[in-house]
């Protein structure tokens, strides 16, 4: 079902252009045009890529807009100014090369790419916000928001200080709905009651909730033997009131045909089937995590300047999904990404537990994330 957001007639999967498929270590083109064309020949019409996404742009110019009439897709993509930018000039450049790499001639939606923490000053330092509106009046851009990772406190500070941006990007899924790592529920409140629509990614996680622990698993299939859990995480995703689209990373035909048989008819979840994923909430909260809130309270008194919460966060995807590789890289970005230090400097002084609210046992847990991890000194 089509529904109409910001003047455009949007169904709600949108395809996401981040994890395309490869062969021989290049982009397998022939299997991404055939996927364009299985997801455009369903109804569906928003194509999702970014300047960062390294190929990404140049693959979709090649599968989808140099073989389609402009009018029959909309596509976004997103400017990260905070990315080896020095300059105003180098984030405008961002803006240039997307319009050139993509062929489109103008961006349906124009994103500032993921805002939070210490990368939304550089938006500001750089006023994009007043760049992308010339751009908007210039017709290079139709509409232009952000997507954002970080706390609902932040989110409506930036609603707040710039209501001109027309919709936000956040990550939104059955399983960080609650998670105080991701606050999905608490971001998506926010953007409601500002009155912006939503565009949701990762609503399977990376892929994660395609494979969730057995007893989600399930519960899911109890309740329906022949659907995907990928795809109940989608609809979930996209049974939220004021969601635009839905954006999944298909990565091959096998993924696009499965999300294409759970969206092309949909129309919201029955209550059945909210229950289903209320039980497969309560099964994914009853497996024992660090309850580490990410207050961060610990970092700002940790002598070795620990990525502590980071360090929880990969520990806890490691024991929810048992996807080792998933873990690792949600620990290059929430620990090295953020400046921090490994956990394997932790010098047991104790310092971090007299401040922890939720009464954390940190350095043997930190001992025991190392361990699991193979972090070595």
């Amino acid at each position: 079902m089509a529904e109409q957001y910001l003047g455009a007639d949007i169904r709600k999967l949108g395809f996401g252009l981040m994890r395309l498929p490869q062969k021989d270590g290049a982009f397998d083109l022939e299997q991404i045009k055939e996927m364009v064309d299985r997801f455009l020949a369903a109804g569906f019409t928003y194509f999702d890529t970014a300047w960062a996404y390294t190929g990404s742009e140049d693959t979709i110019r090649q599968a989808l807009v140099e073989r389609y009439p402009r009018e029959k897709f909309q596509l976004a993509t997103k400017n990260a100014a905070w990315i080896g930018c020095k300059t105003r000039e180098d984030a405008i450049a961002q803006f240039e090369t997307s319009l050139r790499q993509t062929g489109a001639g103008y961006f349906d939606f124009y994103l500032l790419h993921n805002l939070g923490e210490h990368r939304t000053h550089v938006f500001d330092d750089f006023d994009l916000w007043n760049f992308v509106q010339e751009k908007k009046r210039e017709g290079l851009i139709r509409h232009a928001g952000f997507s954002f990772h970080s706390t609902p406190e932040e989110l409506d500070a930036i609603l707040t200080a710039h209501p001109e941006a027309e919709f936000v990007q956040l990550q939104i899924n059955y399983a960080d709905w609650e998670n105080p790592a991701i606050q999905s529920r608490g971001c998506y409140e926010v953007a409601r009651k500002h009155g912006k629509p939503v565009v949701i990614m990762e609503p399977v996680k990376g892929g994660m909730l395609a494979n969730p622990p057995e007893s989600v698993t399930e519960i899911l299939k109890a309740a329906e033997p022949d659907s995907s859990p990928a795809s109940w995480a989608v609809r979930f995703a996209a049974s939220l009131p004021g969601v635009i689209t839905v954006l999944s990373g298909m990565s091959d035909l096998a993924q696009m045909d499965d999300n294409l048989a759970a969206m092309r008819d949909f129309t919201g979840l029955s209550d059945a089937q909210q229950k289903t994923i209320e039980q497969a909430q309560a099964a994914l909260y009853a497996i024992p995590l660090i309850p580490c809130t990410t207050c961060n309270y610990c970092a700002k008194v940790c002598p070795n300047n620990i990525g502590i919460s980071g360090t929880f966060t990969a520990m806890n995807l490691l024991t929810l999904y048992r996807n080792k590789e998933k873990a690792l890289g949600e620990l290059r970005f929430q620990v090295e990404g953020q400046g921090r230090n490994s956990a394997t400097q932790c010098i047991q002084c104790g310092a971090c537990m007299e401040v922890c609210p939720q009464h954390i046992a940190i350095p043997d847990e930190l001992a025991r994330s190392c361990e699991a991890l193979g972090l070595q000194a």
